[in-house]
C-alpha cells in the first residue's frame, strides 16, 4: 500500500497524492473495501478515489532520484520503438502511454522526434498523431522527473538535454 503524502502515478491522471485511505458508504459497495484518496499534482481541489486493489489502472511508485538520474543518463542507448506498421503506430503509442513506465514514454519521444525530423528532411510535416502523443508522452515523463529532480517541467527537456552533452565529453 502506499503511504499518506506519497507522490505515485495514477495511470492517464500522471502524479497524484495519495491523501489517505477510506472506505466509502455507498450502496452495492462493500463497506470493507479500501479505497485511495488522491489528489491530481498541482490540482487544489478534486479528488479521485480508486480501490487500493485497483487492477484496471497502473498506479505505481514514483522512481527515486538515482533512478531517474540513471535514465536520463542512459538515452542514448535507449532504442526507438519497432513499429513496422503503420496501421499499428497510434495503437503502440496508446500502449506506451497506458504503461505509465518511464523508459517507454522515453522511447516513444526519441522515436517520434526521429519520425519528424525524418518527415521533415523529406519536406513532410509531422503528423497530428505524433504531435498529441509526443505531448502527452513528454508531459507524464516530465510531470514524474521534475518532482524527482527538483526541475521546473518547463525546464525538463533542457535539463535533459544539458546533462546528456555533459556526460558525453
Amino acid at each position: 500500500m502506499f503511504e499518506t503524502g506519497e507522490y505515485i502515478v495514477y495511470g492517464k491522471t500522471g502524479i497524484c497524492q495519495v491523501m489517505g485511505v477510506t472506505t466509502m458508504d455507498m450502496e452495492g459497495i462493500p463497506k470493507d473495501r479500501l479505497y485511495y484518496i488522491l489528489r491530481p499534482d498541482g490540482a487544489t481541489e478534486g479528488t479521485i478515489f480508486t480501490p487500493v486493489d485497483n487492477d484496471k489502472m497502473v498506479m505505481r511508485k514514483l522512481l527515486t532520484r538515482e533512478e531517474a538520474e540513471e535514465l536520463i543518463d542512459e538515452i542514448p542507448e535507449i532504442e526507438v520503438l519497432g513499429i513496422e506498421n503503420e496501421k499499428l503506430r497510434e495503437e503502440t503509442y496508446k500502449e506506451c502511454i497506458r504503461g505509465c513506465q518511464c523508459r517507454e514514454l522515453l522511447r516513444m519521444i526519441k522515436t517520434i522526434r526521429y519520425r519528424k525530423r525524418d518527415r521533415l528532411a523529406r519536406g513532410k510535416k509531422a503528423t497530428a498523431t505524433d504531435e498529441k502523443y509526443l505531448k502527452t508522452a513528454e508531459d507524464n515523463l516530465y510531470a514524474e522527473l521534475s518532482i524527482l529532480l527538483d526541475v521546473p517541467r518547463n525546464r525538463m527537456e533542457d535539463y535533459i538535454r544539458d546533462r546528456i552533452k555533459e556526460r558525453e565529453k
